[in-house]
This record gives structure tokens, C-alpha cells and sequence, in this order.
């Protein structure tokens, strides 16, 4: 049996009361769930700030204590920083050397038995029609560095709630939230295998591939013939996309 610590249960107790009261849940494959005590990474789509509440729900009624790793700047939030931080949570500090010592906390949790969540885009997708965009490897170094099994998971509806870098959520009515849950991604061509680009980003290709199908049974609808890549884009790869660039200070034209 899951043992929950008491800032996780304080987790709990504060936030799925509310959660349940505003959504309508549609909870599928549960059965591809690893037994607990079996660590893996669960990997999933990223549509909204409201859909880690969504993934974390499905998670836990499922007798899943997830950890996620998480931006750093979350953690210092007053009250909220200290409350994920004591449920476990695993700070990412991206685009910076530090990242490495989330890696090796998320490894450490799975070897324990532990469910690590990890959003391969690494930030909210920016995809025009929400399908999951090109990610990073992260995932996929924890899965074959430890051997652990990688469950792809696909949700829909949290961005009904909150839109992407909204900050007004539309609680009411009701929005149906989709979580469902595939077997576990085989990356077995993979297995063995020097942990270099090729490798690594062949096995996200696989773990994006296997959420975008899942998410294509929930939509009812085909995926975009390419990936999106904000790369080709000209998008950041953090932050809001569509915010203006700060102006210089001065109030020049830049030159």
C-alpha cells in the first residue's frame, strides 16, 4: 500500500475537494499503470497550468503517488513552494547546469519504486492546435538509464478550464476531463544502446508518438502531418510565446 506523507495528504485534502467540484472525469487505462512499488515514468501531454491538478487526480485515484519534476520558480512561492516541496516534488532549474541533479532525483525515485512524471516538452505546448510539439530527452535518459517502464498518458479538458497561459479559469459548467493511460512504450531498439542524440531522441520520438495516439482517440481526430517545432518558429522554448518582447529600457528603438 502507497504510504503519503503529511504535506502530500495536506496536498490532497487542500486541492481535489475543488477539483472534483468543477470537473467531470474520464479515466481510462489504469490497468497499464505499473503495480505500486514498481517504479516508471509517466509521461504526458502539456496543454494547460491547470492539467498537472488533472494528471496528478487520475495519479492518485489510482493509487499512484506522483512526483513531477517541476520548474524551479514554482518552489519559492510562498506556502505553495514549501507545500510541493514537501510532497516530494523534484525541482528543474531549465536551460542550466543545474538540471543534471533533477535527473539524478528523478532516477533515485524511480529505482525506489516511485511514479515520476515527466512532460516531455518540458513547457506547455505551442502547437496552434494543442497536439503535443517536439520534446526534450529527458524522459527517456531516466527510462533506459534505469530500465524503468515508460507509460504515455494523454489528457484533454484541462485547457477548457484554464487556457494556455490564461489566468482567468472558467470553473463552470462542468468540463469533462480525459486522462487515459496506454501500455507501456517499448523502446527496446533503444535498450542497450549509447545514451547519445540518435539515441535519445529517438526514444522521445517514441514516447510523443505513442501520447499523440493515445490523444488522437480522445479528440476523435487525425494528428498534424509534422510535429511542431518552435524552433522553426521562432518561438522561445520558454515562457508565453505570444507576450510581446520587453522593450529596451530607455524607451529607444533598438538599433
Amino acid at each position: 500500500m502507497t504510504r503519503y506523507g503529511p504535506a502530500y495528504r495536506t496536498a490532497v485534502i487542500v486541492m481535489r475537494p475543488p477539483v472534483m467540484a468543477v470537473t467531470r472525469r474520464d479515466w481510462r487505462g489504469a490497468e497499464h499503470l505499473p503495480a505500486p512499488g514498481t517504479g516508471f515514468v509517466a509521461c504526458t501531454n502539456h496543454i494547460s497550468y491547470a492539467d498537472p491538478m488533472t494528471i496528478a487526480h487520475f495519479l492518485h485515484d489510482n493509487h499512484r503517488q506522483p512526483r513531477f519534476l517541476a520548474k524551479e520558480s514554482l518552489f519559492r512561492l510562498p506556502v505553495i513552494g514549501r507545500l510541493i516541496a514537501g510532497a516530494g516534488q523534484i525541482p528543474v532549474l531549465r536551460e542550466s547546469a543545474d538540471a543534471g541533479k533533477a535527473f539524478s532525483a528523478a532516477v533515485e525515485a524511480v529505482r525506489r519504486g516511485e511514479c515520476v512524471v515527466v512532460y516531455p516538452e518540458a513547457t506547455l505546448t505551442r502547437d496552434p492546435g494543442l497536439w503535443p510539439m517536439r520534446g526534450k530527452t529527458g524522459a527517456a535518459r531516466i527510462a533506459l538509464s534505469t530500465g524503468c517502464p515508460v507509460i504515455p498518458i494523454a489528457q484533454w479538458g484541462a485547457q477548457d478550464i484554464l487556457a494556455p497561459y490564461g489566468k482567468r479559469p472558467h470553473l463552470l459548467p462542468r468540463h469533462t476531463v480525459h486522462v487515459w493511460a496506454g501500455p507501456p512504450v517499448d523502446l527496446s531498439a533503444f535498450a542497450g544502446r549509447p545514451l547519445d542524440v540518435p539515441t535519445l531522441t529517438g526514444a522521445t520520438d517514441a514516447i510523443l508518438d505513442a501520447i499523440t495516439g493515445l490523444l488522437e482517440q480522445v479528440r476523435g481526430e487525425p494528428r498534424p502531418a509534422q510535429r511542431w517545432d518552435p524552433r522553426q518558429h521562432a518561438q522561445p522554448l520558454t515562457g508565453n510565446p505570444n507576450r510581446a518582447p520587453r522593450r529596451p529600457h530607455g524607451g529607444g528603438t533598438p538599433r
